[in-house]
């Protein structure tokens, strides 16, 4: 068909295509077009516009195609040239690996194409490298499944045996349906079943009288519980009294408990009786009673302290230091510590605790050192001293003895002189006692008392105390 002496398509024809066309058409159709004689010389190459990746490859013409092939690619376009050199059409598209420079290496498909009457073949390339890219990252995937998979083999192996051989009657049970995912040998022994039987198993009904819902919310509740004391049960094949211990976690998005099992007449046995009074008077005792390790950080506390301190819960003064509850802080903290550490005790320390709201408590702490374990800890007593800091208070009546000692004065000095001695008296007393309990640390003393260094050392000279005591800083 014609029209105005244009040639289109007819009946499977091709229309004639301008020269300047038919290459922007051949390179923009394929990745790399390369036009070659029959002996293998490259007449033209042509890459696709959009594919920048081969970069410029004009030094190819005039130049054997063999030269920029791989060692292997070589006898496939031997054998290539061949065939259509014995007048063969062959369709199959062959790969060829192209080699330009040291570092560069590519692979094309190409399809063969006889142009001319001269036997000038046209080669049709299609860039191979995103498929190779795709298959090497299919068998990255391949070995990355093959090693988790070997991993998951031996981690299964490791727990079946660790399931079968262990002592402990262990039981792993999913939250959501309140079934037996697991049970070790043990478990299974003890409830009085095989392991295949339970698994899959209602937890609650291998004991007397539970129900599911309340006894997975019991479970719930004791595992997220601080005392960690339990779950009292009878088992109901075996008639055994037992104590559950459960332990929540989390395994790929759903909630599991791991419920460890012991008979409870074994339970009885590992509390004596010392220690079961012990820890009443921790829970119930009118002083405040806690434990912090090396650095001064709560580890534990009893309600009377939250009481002290006006804290709401234990959580909210657990891994926080006890120098945030005391008025003079890190002065305080450094006698309780260091005293401790060094003596093992420290009796009747005078202070004072302030509360979450900014209320103060006059108090003596009772501290020891507890170094007989892998992570020493302090124990400290405090007692609320309120109502003898207020009997203590001047202006209140003096005792008989006091009384008398100063009446012995008088007569024997004028009322001023025996003013200036008692209060010399006491005052030294009281630097040396702060001496001591801050280990001659006289920046902390003078702060304890409520001096400035200089004044400290001024009264230091004036009793006496810096031959005593050590050389002076």
């Amino acid at each position: 068909m014609t029209s105005r002496g244009t040639k289109y398509w007819s009946s499977g024809s091709i229309p004639l295509i301008a020269p300047e066309l038919l290459g922007d058409i051949i390179a923009t159709a394929s990745d790399i077009a390369i036009v070659i004689s029959p002996e293998g010389t490259v007449l033209s190459v042509l890459v696709n516009p959009n594919h920048r990746t081969f970069g410029r490859l004009d030094h190819w013409e005039g130049r054997d195609l063999r030269e920029f092939l791989t060692r292997e690619s070589i006898p496939k376009l031997e054998s290539r040239l061949a065939v259509f050199a014995e007048g063969s059409f062959p369709s199959r598209a062959v790969e060829l690996n192209h080699s330009d420079g040291s570092n560069w290496e590519f692979p094309i498909r190409y399809s063969f194409h006889r142009i001319g009457p001269d036997g000038t073949l046209l080669m049709l390339g299609r860039d191979l490298r995103p498929i190779a890219e795709m298959q090497q990252q299919l068998v990255k995937a391949q070995l990355a499944l093959e090693r988790d998979y070997e991993a998951q083999k031996e981690f299964d192996t490791r727990y079946r045996v660790l399931m079968e051989s262990t002592a402990e009657p262990v039981v792993f049970v999913a939250l959501s349906s309140g079934r037996i995912a697991d049970a070790s040998e043990a478990a299974a022994v003890l409830l009085g079943g095989s392991r295949d039987e339970l698994q899959g198993a209602t937890f609650a009904l291998e004991f007397e009288g539970r129900r599911r819902g309340e006894f997975l919310e019991s479970l719930t509740a004791s595992a997220l519980a601080e005392s960690h004391a339990g779950l009292e049960a009878m088992t109901r094949r075996t008639r055994r009294r037992v104590i559950l211990e459960p332990v929540l976690f989390r395994a790929a998005g759903e909630r599991m408990l791991l419920c460890r099992i012991r008979p409870a007449e074994e339970a009885r046995e590992v509390p004596d009786e010392l220690s079961e009074d012990l820890a009443a008077l921790y829970r119930h005792g009118p002083d405040a009673i806690v434990f912090t390790d090396r650095s001064g950080v709560i580890l534990s506390a009893n309600d009377a302290f939250l009481d002290m301190v006006e804290a709401a819960h234990l959580s909210t003064v657990r891994g926080r230091s006890l120098g945030d509850f005391l008025v003079r802080g890190g002065v305080d903290m450094k006698v309780i510590l260091d005293n401790g550490a060094r003596a093992g005790q420290l009796r009747a320390y005078a202070t004072r605790l302030q509360g979450e709201f900014g209320g103060q408590t006059a108090v003596e702490l009772a501290v020891s050192y507890l170094d007989d374990r892998a992570a020493p800890a302090y124990a400290l007593v405090i007692r609320d001293a309120s109502r003898i800091e207020a009997a203590r208070r001047p202006g209140g009546p003096m005792s008989d003895e006091a009384v008398k000692s100063v009446m012995e004065l008088v007569g024997s000095a004028t009322l001023k002189d025996i003013v200036a001695e008692t209060t010399d008296v006491v005052e030294k007393m009281c630097i040396e006692t702060a001496i001591e309990l801050t280990r001659n640390n006289r920046v902390a003393a003078a702060e304890m008392l409520g001096l400035s260094r200089q004044s400290l050392y001024v009264k230091l000279r004036k009793y006496g105390l810096i031959a005593r005591d050590g050389a002076e800083d």
